[in-house]
């Protein structure tokens, strides 16, 4: 296994980093911003972030280049992220690792990371063969009726430290193979993960002169994403975060008659009926709750179980929270790593002090690691449905477990929340099962039964209701959030006759 310093060199990361890319990469005179490994406490390496000028520049550069790229034929555009793809295929390893260096998550997850980025350029590359738009049947003779989908414009990229890379390639392939440029804001807190991917698309890039399309700009996020959320060269904004910075960014991209395309925050729950495979929900309930250390938008928040199972279940997923080994995100036997930052233990901590002044209690873990770095104990609290921490979603693992009786006042409990992301069920009824899938169930853009809330798929639509945001990213159909929808009429005909039956003249 490389060493961190290795995988530092690999990508050509040195102690400072210029943060902007617009074809080339600029010589950047902002902010300076240190990448912190979590499991150390200690500076990675430094980054001297973009101005608002030098963020200009790269939305230039996006802009000027859409002209061409949108000319290119879907396919040819598709052949590049085909290149992309077997480039970060060559890079998998190190790039997995730098992930976990930068983020925490242990590694195999880091190479997950890289490996969804991989199948949504293979997804993205047949996609550009399958830009299709309907043919309509016309009420007036000689008449044909189609739509077709055509490029909408660059695209502002805003992704979140918890998917350092994966979140952009879910954006930047779609929009990239739709005929979009993409102008990439990361995290403050993840920008060599950024750094490595944008020199990874640079070297497939160099020379075609379409360099531009993949943009890059690290910055402050209170300045740079707001100059993103205001642009008009910009007429689509993705940003991945939390449901406040949402509801900055949302108001202001629409004021200005903007698309946006929002992944905020998600406070999931499974519900455990008492005909499930308790063996199979505690293994769900373990990876969604405890995965990347609980920092998944998608990770387990709230497990409802009903009362008739509840203590044999809680017992059963004590005894294997107790049993997992926290440590170096980068050693093989590790199966949770730390939390992202020092503020991130304080604020579970807090949410931990809070539950437990609301009736709650701690079942196992409640814990900062005595060890360098930023690790806590995985944690389970018993408590009521009505705590008002129930409602807060703490980016941490911490579980809480929910009593309930009836079907009916499980799915209350699951829905009574403010985010719509993921959802699940454990049964092995068909019609309970049917239940929560239905109109009257599960409200969230995810719902599951017998697999837990995280680890999504790049073939289905990603994306959550309420304050979640309502956006929808990857598979299925999510690639029209990327185009301009055009019907189009042509009259073949002599005559002019007019819809509705109307005479005129």
């Amino acid at each position: 296994m490389m060493s961190r310093r290795e995988v530092l060199d690999h990508f050509g990361i040195s102690t400072e980093n210029d943060g902007a890319f617009a074809g080339g990469w600029i010589d950047t005179s902002g902010p300076s911003f240190e990448s912190v490994d979590p499991s150390t406490g200690e500076v990675l390496a430094a980054v001297t972030g973009a101005t608002l000028e030098e963020y200009a520049a790269v939305a230039d550069a996006a802009t000027g280049v859409f002209e061409a790229w949108r000319m290119l034929p879907a396919p040819q555009r598709g052949e590049y992220v085909r290149r992309v793809g077997n480039a970060l295929r060559e890079h998998k390893e190190p790039l997995g690792a730098l992930v976990s260096m930068e983020m925490g998550k242990i590694l195999p997850e880091g190479l997950g990371e890289v490996q969804e980025m991989i199948d949504i350029c293979d997804f993205a590359v047949g996609l550009s063969r399958q830009l299709y738009g309907l043919t309509m049947a016309s009420e007036r003779p000689r008449h044909r009726m189609y739509e077709q989908w055509h490029p909408l414009g660059p695209v502002g990229v805003i992704s979140a430290f918890n998917f350092p890379v994966a979140v952009w390639s879910w954006n930047a392939t779609i929009a990239a193979v739709c005929g979009d440029p993409i102008v990439w804001k990361p995290s403050e807190r993840t920008p060599l993960t950024a750094i490595a991917v944008t020199r990874i698309v640079a070297s497939v890039m160099e020379g075609s002169g379409f360099e531009a399309v993949f943009g890059l700009v690290i910055g402050d996020g209170s300045m740079i994403g707001d100059a993103m959320s205001r642009d008009r060269r910009l007429p689509l904004i993705s940003a991945t975060g939390s449901c406040r910075m949402g509801r900055i960014l949302g108001p202001i991209v629409a004021e200005r008659m903007g698309r946006s395309i929002l992944e905020l925050g998600g406070n999931n729950a499974i519900i455990v009926m008492d005909d499930a495979d308790p063996e199979l929900a505690v293994r769900a309930a373990l990876f969604s709750a405890v995965g990347t250390a609980g920092q998944r938008c998608t990770s387990l928040r709230r497990l409802i179980v009903q009362n008739g199972i509840v203590e044999d279940l809680v017992e059963r997923l004590a005894a294997a929270y107790e049993q997992v080994p926290i440590g170096d995100p980068l050693d093989p036997g590790t199966l949770m790593g730390p939390l992202s930052s020092r503020r991130a233990v304080d604020e579970m901590m807090a949410a931990l002090d809070a539950a437990v002044s609301q009736g709650g209690e701690i079942v196992t873990g409640g814990k900062v690691v005595d060890r360098p770095g930023f690790y806590v104990e995985p944690t389970i609290v018993r408590i009521d449905a009505d705590a008002p921490i129930v409602q807060t979603e703490t980016f941490a693992p911490i579980l809480y477990v929910i009593g309930f009786d009836t079907l009916d006042e499980a799915i209350a409990i699951q829905n009574g929340v403010e985010q719509g992301l993921s959802s699940a069920i454990f049964t092995d009824s068909v019609r309970t099962a049917e239940t929560f899938l239905s109109h009257i169930g599960s409200d969230c853009g995810i719902a599951n039964v017998n697999i837990g809330t995280s680890g999504a798929e790049i073939g289905g639509a990603f994306g959550g209701e309420k304050e979640t945001g309502g956006g929808r990213e990857a598979g299925s159909d999510a690639w029209k959030a990327y185009m301009r929808r055009q019907t189009t009429t042509i009259n073949w005909g002599g005559d002019l006759p007019l819809a509705q039956g109307i005479e005129f003249g």
